[in-house]
């Protein structure tokens, strides 16, 4: 599966494009040369966040910075595998460090496992969240003055999928479609 960011560029309430960065970029690039008379606007579908991008340089040059990079191949080696593996420091009590040592691998294993088990555990309350702050994120950049925003965004986060639907419905089509889009994974999860 391909987890690869996309981005979506308006130009004012019209939707140019949406796609990996390096596309999003150029199709900017192309709009700038054009002429476009509208405000050209880049967000990240994930999070909802207006970005900007490095346009200098020709098509090529732009396309290499942004293309997604093939993973690097890991050399073979003896001992143990490389796992990508941060240190930082983890502040405990004195019993949280006698329980962890008494756990099978360690501390670290442990922590990990820990971890792992609480991201699968919380995930849809995460992610609901997550479409909540990106889809509201959007909202307040290209439509805070849109009538019923305010209420539109109370529904949102209230689970309302009908309210919002209801309240969006006017919106400018390509702004209102992608707004929906953003929310839509906490309408899943909420049915």
């Amino acid at each position: 599966m391909d987890n690869a960011p996309t981005f979506t560029v308006f130009a004012g309430e019209r939707l140019l494009v949406s796609g990996p960065q390096h596309e999003a970029a150029l199709s900017i690039k192309v709009a700038l040369r054009r002429g476009e008379p509208e405000t050209i606007l880049a967000f990240d579908d994930r999070t909802g966040r207006q970005v900007d991008f490095d346009l200098r340089g020709s098509d090529e040059e732009i396309a290499a910075r942004l293309a997604p990079q093939p993973e690097a191949r890991e050399e073979t080696r003896r001992g143990r595998p490389k796992l990508g593996v941060v240190a930082r420091e983890v502040t405990l009590l004195p019993r949280h460090w006698e329980w962890l040592a008494e756990q099978p691998g360690g501390a670290s294993v442990t922590l990990r496992k820990l971890v792992d088990a609480a991201r699968q555990s919380g995930g849809s309350q995460g992610s609901v969240r997550h479409a909540q702050e990106a889809a509201d994120r959007f909202m307040s950049a290209m439509l805070g003055n849109q009538p019923g925003y305010e209420e539109a965004s109370r529904a949102l986060y209230a689970g309302d999928k009908g309210r919002f639907i209801e309240l969006t419905e006017h919106w400018p089509r390509d702004l209102r479609d992608y707004t929906r889009r953003l929310a839509e994974p906490s309408h899943r999860a909420a049915a």
